[in-house]
């Protein structure tokens, strides 16, 4: 399977009309990648232990814990206005 060949049908599965010019540039970017891909592979990572991320990942956020909260009537007491322990803000969409 040639390169210009996995161009061509990745441009038609992608509905892309390339030109001649496009696809012999892809080609050779491909080319290169693939290249690239084959030395990777030839990399010794049987120590390696996998991971998704480069940087360890901890959970930061704090235990979900009920506590003391404010009642209605608090929460609303600086309201400039309200009604039925509801907030009453001005209209912003038209």
């Amino acid at each position: 399977m040639s390169a210009e060949f996995d161009v061509r049908y990745t441009a038609q599965l992608a509905r892309l009309n390339l030109s001649e010019e496009e696809i012999a540039k892809f080609q050779t970017q491909l080319s290169q990648v693939l290249e690239y891909v084959e030395k990777l592979k030839a990399v010794d990572v049987s120590g390696v232990e996998p991971t998704a991320h480069a940087n360890v990942v901890h959970n930061v956020f704090r235990a979900d814990e009920p506590r003391a909260w404010f009642t209605p009537q608090e929460a609303l007491a600086n309201a400039p206005r309200q009604a039925g322990h509801l907030f009453i803000v001005p209209k912003v969409i038209e």
